[in-house]
């Protein structure tokens, strides 16, 4: 299952021990990262680290229920499409 993680109101300290690879942001957000996980116990215990880290729910944890990227051959055209995206469990 993929995921969206979208963090803000943190320090730049927090931000550099978090435990995925994402992109830091400046404007409303501070950080957004794709994340994968096998199980829902996987996602839950992600959520644990992050509130022990963070220090709060400033944080967003968004499943994707379904993505997908289409290249057309020889065109280099690249579609995202995303069918839907559940209620975030955060």
């Amino acid at each position: 299952m993929e995921a969206i993680l979208l963090v803000w109101g943190v320090r730049d300290e927090v931000l550099r021990k978090l435990p995925v690879e994402g992109y830091w942001l400046y404007g409303e957000y501070d950080f957004i990262a794709k994340v994968e996980f096998s199980t829902d116990e996987e996602i839950e215990e992600f959520e644990r680290k992050l509130q022990h880290l963070i220090k709060g729910n400033t944080f967003k944890l968004t499943p994707v229920r379904l993505s997908a990227v289409k290249k057309e051959s020889g065109k280099g055209e690249s579609i995202l499409i995303l069918e839907g995206i559940k209620a975030s469990v955060s």
